[in-house]
């Protein structure tokens, strides 16, 4: 019986981080790098813009 306990408390452990990984990822799907990458996008061009400069180096 004792041995019994001991396989129980790995397994309940798997079961758990389980049941944690899902929640975890829960609202991942929802989330999208749009914002982000729109972001990015206006300062690469604004990089561009100043990069052109008069010392021309």
């Amino acid at each position: 019986m004792g041995a019994l306990v001991w396989l129980l408390i790995p397994l309940m452990g798997a079961v758990g981080g389980g049941l944690w990984g899902s929640w975890a990822n829960r609202t991942r799907r929802a989330r999208s790098d749009g914002p982000e990458l729109d972001g990015y996008a206006r300062f690469r061009e604004a990089m561009e813009r100043s990069g052109t400069g008069a010392d021309g180096a």
